[in-house]
């Protein structure tokens, strides 16, 4: 495998994550209120994005192979959590 072909592995097997950490991030920024010290898109993105690779490589080293349903169903879950948790959201009420 060729250096070509291992980066289009690598963004393939990212392309999930950085989707939903994208559309959580945007959704987030316009469906609730921005609070104090909340942080801007880019940076929600990026926390999004890293814990969402973090769990499809979770998946993949416990499942043995890419694209089970229940990492992707742990994929949604953990960046909605993320984004939560960067939004502040235990302080609205």
């Amino acid at each position: 495998m060729g250096p070509a072909d291992f980066l289009i592995h690598l963004l393939s097997f990212a392309a999930p994550a950085l989707a939903v950490a994208a559309l959580v991030a945007l959704a987030a920024r316009f469906l609730l209120p921005r609070g104090a010290g909340a942080p801007g898109w880019w940076a929600s993105f990026a926390i999004n994005s890293a814990a969402g690779i973090a769990v499809l490589a979770g998946g993949l080293w416990l499942g043995g192979r890419d694209g089970l349903m229940g990492t992707y169903a742990a994929l949604v879950g953990v960046v909605a959590t993320c984004q939560w948790l960067a939004g502040r959201g235990w302080r609205r009420g």
